[in-house]
């Protein structure tokens, strides 16, 4: 008995349709692994948010600041400030950024620090996320205090440990969007979700005096 072998239109047939799945399924698989990243990013910023909660009550409701030294060199920065409340260096790191944890004395990570000016000067300096009394805030729930930051080109495992909204240039400063066209963002009042590019970006009175500096 003859025994009947594939015809080269079959195996053609059939690596075709092999073709076609993979190029259905594999954006579906990476944006299912990116989807992924993104919740686990999310989880890091909540618990920075809290680190900074905890933080807040053990140096009388006062926040911590992007740095030692503001407008200086840092000796160390908020990430050194909030490691003590968090123990696991990880939570610095997003698992979408080239950013790790990095650093001898003054360490930065993945996420950046609001450090835009505002109207209201703390300790002489007019940065938002500065060593500022937690009462001053007038929109906690709507003012953002960290988020994912741009990862240098320069260097690329590090990020800077500050984002902000510069008034002088009109450029939003280390603000990215890792996460499918947006950024995990933590705010004043502890809680953390995703927002898109464009509305972090927007230039609206709304948006820049309230998401950006906090009513302040």
């Amino acid at each position: 008995m003859r025994r009947r072998g594939f015809t080269l239109i079959e195996l053609l047939v059939v690596i075709a349709i092999i073709a076609i799945l993979a190029a259905i399924l594999f954006p579906v698989f990476a944006k299912a692994r990116e989807k992924a990243r993104q919740s686990s990013c999310l989880s890091n910023l909540k618990q920075l948010g809290t680190a900074e909660a905890m933080y807040e009550q053990d140096y009388d409701e006062m926040t911590a600041s992007y740095s030692s030294h503001p407008g200086q060199a840092a000796q160390y920065t908020f990430v050194d400030m909030l490691a003590p409340y968090i123990k696991n260096t990880q939570l610095f790191e997003c698992p979408s950024s080239s950013a790790r944890y990095y650093g001898t004395t003054s360490h930065s990570g993945s996420y950046g620090s609001n450090i835009t000016s505002v109207a209201n000067n703390q300790l002489g300096r007019p940065y938002l996320y500065c060593y500022r009394a937690t009462a001053s805030f007038q929109y906690p729930a709507e003012t953002m205090l960290f988020a994912d930051s741009l990862a240098t080109t320069a260097t690329p495992s590090t990020a800077s440990v500050s984002i902000r909204y510069n008034s002088s240039t009109g450029a939003f400063d280390s603000v990215t969007k890792l996460h499918n066209e947006g950024s995990n963002v933590t705010f004043f009042d502890g809680h953390s979700k995703w927002i898109s590019y464009s509305a972090m970006t927007s230039t609206s009175a709304t948006n820049l005096s309230i998401f950006w500096r906090g009513g302040l």
